[in-house]
């Protein structure tokens, strides 16, 4: 992950910092878990593309004790499916304002703003990019969203932007080795 903007410098050590403190992890979906393309056939059908490593770090996570949600403005059978396959209690979806679902969340789970983080991708986003204690943008977020985004992943949405979020809060928090020697033992 690189920093972001001129506006909030944070050093890779603070951006650490905040990622120690994650307890719940949300994703928007489209253009952030797919690249936001959305294929739609002659018989109303919705196909969406999604990332495998992506759901594995979402898996990783999860196996980590940290908890997962999705927020997104869009409806979808794919993302429900998706979201189950991964074992996601939390999927919020057609929530064209997501901030008071996410406040609601927080609520419902009992954590701070500051435990939170949030991966986005456009100005739909910016509600809780603001409120989050990571707010991260994928590398080819829309700029009005990157403005409001502490870290900006190298990976674009739906090409494993999730995974490298998923790996950096991880890492920050010291449980990637264990991942590792824990596969390594297998």
């Amino acid at each position: 992950m690189k920093k972001q903007n001129k506006k909030k410098p944070e050093s890779i050590r603070s951006l650490r910092e905040r990622a120690k403190k994650i307890k719940l992890l949300i994703f928007d979906v489209d253009g952030v878990l797919t690249d936001g393309g959305i294929i739609l056939d002659g018989d109303n059908n919705e196909y969406k593309k999604f990332d495998v490593r992506d759901g594995h770090g979402i898996k990783l996570l999860q196996k980590a004790g940290i908890e997962v949600a999705l927020i997104t403005g869009r409806y979808s059978k794919v993302v429900e499916k998706r979201a189950k396959e991964l074992g996601i209690k939390e999927v919020y979806q057609r929530c064209l304002e997501k901030a008071p679902v996410y406040e609601g969340l927080l609520a419902k789970l009992g954590v701070s703003a500051k435990e939170t983080a949030y991966l986005g991708d456009d100005v739909v986003d910016i509600p809780i990019l603001r409120r989050a204690g990571l707010p991260v943008a994928v590398a080819d977020a829309h700029e009005e969203a990157k403005k409001y985004a502490l870290m900006i992943t190298k990976a674009k949405g739906g090409r494993g932007a999730a995974r490298e979020c998923a790996e950096f809060i991880l890492k920050a928090k010291g449980l990637w080795d264990g991942i590792i020697d824990a596969y390594c033992k297998a």
